[in-house]
């Protein structure tokens, strides 16, 4: 069996700070929630670690949101500029 070819590791982007922040959560309240430890939570946050597919259902479930509205390969705007720009475009 030949060894998986792997190119550059893409980043993993999250909102999961924003999204606590707007909730006045805690981390040690999502740590909990999830299943994890605090320190996990900050490493996420930060970037420094990424979830497991599992872990970011998860995540997403105490949101109640979808995958794509929480991670991605690329940077985030500002959550306010994508809700204003989906409202001036819906009309």
């Amino acid at each position: 069996m030949s060894p998986v070819r792997r190119g550059a590791q893409l980043p993993i982007y999250n909102r999961i700070g924003v999204l606590r922040a707007e909730r006045r959560m805690t981390r040690a309240a999502l740590a909990d929630l999830v299943g994890i430890n605090v320190q996990s939570v900050g490493a996420l946050e930060r970037g420094d670690n990424y979830p497991s597919l599992d872990l970011a259902f998860r995540i997403c479930a105490v949101f109640e949101l979808p995958v794509e509205a929480v991670f991605s390969r690329t940077e985030f705007t500002a959550m306010s500029a994508e809700l204003y720009s989906n409202r001036n475009g819906a009309h």
